[in-house]
């Protein structure tokens, strides 16, 4: 059982290299560190670009040659338990991305906010991505062929917690997302335009709040 979640941890560990497009993977923790790298240069090309717009060209560059690990991950099937709860929790991180990118690159086209909101909107993005990934560093020292010091139960236990605080976060990326569509529609609503913003999002009969 250490064996496989070591097969899948032991990348977290360098969860600070730079991606690489052109890296062949064929295991699940080469799809787990493609994931890993995707969202950190997520977070560092939202840091330092001074556009908005320019930044998110960026970042959905990014998003784009990485997306091949997430969707790899996500394929995987045959893990044991515990590898199953690390490769989950890995992947909110990606799905935590993914809901940046595609919710952002809407609001981006969306005239009910200002330049001055989206870079606010998109440094929160970035802020609870960050917090996401730096949730996935203790999980790797946990999952650390290292720490011999735990048994099974302790390790689950740890594995567990790390994961149920991810998904908390991809859940209030989510809430962020809604409520952030909630003041478009707010907006809208003023100007009798509410249905073209639901079809933007493309989630009419949705509530956002």
């Amino acid at each position: 059982m250490r064996n496989v979640i070591y097969a899948i941890g032991a990348v977290l560990l360098l969860a600070a290299a730079p991606l690489r497009a052109q890296w062949v993977v064929s295991d699940p923790g080469s799809y787990a560190q493609g994931i890993i790298n995707t969202a950190n240069q997520i977070i560092e090309t939202s840091a330092t670009a001074s556009n908005t717009l320019d930044s998110f060209r960026e970042v959905k560059k990014v998003y784009d040659q990485g997306k091949e690990y997430y969707d790899a991950l996500k394929s995987v099937n045959n893990l044991l338990r515990d590898a199953r709860k690390v490769q989950q929790t890995v992947l909110l991180v990606g799905d935590t991305s993914d809901l940046y990118v595609t919710s952002f690159g809407r609001m981006l086209n969306d005239p009910n906010f200002s330049a001055q909101e989206l870079s606010a909107i998109a440094f929160g993005y970035s802020k609870l991505l960050n917090e996401s990934t730096a949730l996935l560093n203790e999980l790797s020292q946990i999952i650390n062929a290292s720490t011999l010091s735990l048994n099974d139960k302790e390790r689950m236990d740890i594995i567990e917690r790390v994961y149920k605080e991810v998904r908390a976060y991809y859940n209030l990326v989510r809430y962020y997302t809604n409520k952030n569509i909630s003041v478009s529609l707010v907006r809208a609503k003023k100007h009798n335009d509410t249905q073209r913003v639901l079809e933007l999002y493309g989630t009419s009969g949705q509530k956002y709040w």
